[in-house]
């Protein structure tokens, strides 16, 4: 009952034909092989940057790398206030619970 089970290989269906048997054709060596030409690559257009296109570029760099800093920063901010609050919801907590033993 708990012993595994190993499947059987089935047996094939139907009528099977063995592979056919692979034969090496060589094909007829020439003397001297002719190449094909080789065709040049097709040149690349280059970018040319108007001074509009420049300005446009360096005013788009230039507001998201404020946008990002504002998060990061507004981000630690963040983290800083929720620091300090937690640090005086501790020291609060803690004269409570003293204040609360010295009355015994």
């Amino acid at each position: 009952m708990l012993r595994p089970r190993i499947p059987a290989m089935p047996e094939p269906t139907g009528l099977v034909t063995p592979p056919a048997p692979v034969t090496e054709q060589s094909a007829p060596v020439s003397p001297n092989p002719t190449h094909a030409p080789a065709v040049p690559a097709a040149p690349r257009p280059t970018v040319q940057l108007t001074p509009g296109a420049m300005i446009a570029l360096v005013v788009g760099g230039t507001a998201v790398v404020l946008v990002v800093g504002a998060v990061l920063v507004s981000m630690l901010l963040a983290v800083a206030i929720t620091g300090a609050s937690v640090a005086v919801c501790a020291v609060v907590l803690r004269s409570m619970l003293a204040s609360e033993n010295k009355r015994r």
